[in-house]
């Protein structure tokens, strides 16, 4: 449910760690329901968490949102943009305290050419995306909605953070109307 890459983080502390006096990698600060990210705007910076937790989301066209996945230190956003050389897929927002390095976008992109540690990482973070989904999307047809939102109800009590019952709703594919009847009747 949450999503976090020790390895990659320590990939760019070291790489933020050996800049000089560049500023190819900066650390921004973002508070709880900040946007980050926005769907359909232009990137403005590669980014990877240093701390905090986010949700990545997708705005449908009726309003509604779909909360995609919660990412914690160490998910890098914007890279797929980047690569492809298009707008944000989606948006995300800060769930509570935020801290991100963000990489110039012309300095990520000389990253991609010359670094094969980055790659490798890069290769890691888009398989284990790949299985991420294909593993949420078996589960959600093996278990009910009931034992999912337990789980994000244990993570939320363990990440210490608070999810809006409409982000509970999104995460789930449910209307609040519906999470409203499984909340009460899991009391």
């Amino acid at each position: 449910m949450l999503r976090t890459n020790q390895t990659f983080l320590n990939y760019l502390d070291e790489l933020h760690k050996k800049q000089n006096t560049s500023d190819d990698i900066l650390v921004k600060s973002f508070s709880a329901g900040d946007q980050i990210l926005v769907q359909d705007h232009q990137l403005s910076h590669v980014m990877m968490i240093k701390e905090g937790i986010v949700k990545c989301f997708l705005a449908e066209e009726n309003g509604k949102e779909y909360i995609v996945e919660f990412l914690g230190s160490g998910e890098i956003i914007g890279e797929v943009e980047l690569i492809k050389n298009i707008n944000c897929l989606c948006s995300i927002e800060a769930l509570n305290e935020v801290t991100v390095y963000a990489v110039k976008i012309p300095f990520f992109k000389a990253l991609i050419k010359n670094d094969l540690a980055l790659n490798h990482l890069l290769l890691e973070s888009f398989a284990e995306r790949i299985i991420n989904t294909s593993s949420r999307a078996s589960y959600q047809q093996l278990y009910t909605i009931e034992h999912t939102l337990k789980q994000l109800l244990q993570m939320q009590a363990k990440q210490n953070i608070h999810i809006s019952k409409e982000d509970m709703a999104a995460y789930l594919g449910i209307t609040v109307r519906s999470l409203n009847r499984i909340l009460k009747d899991l009391k």
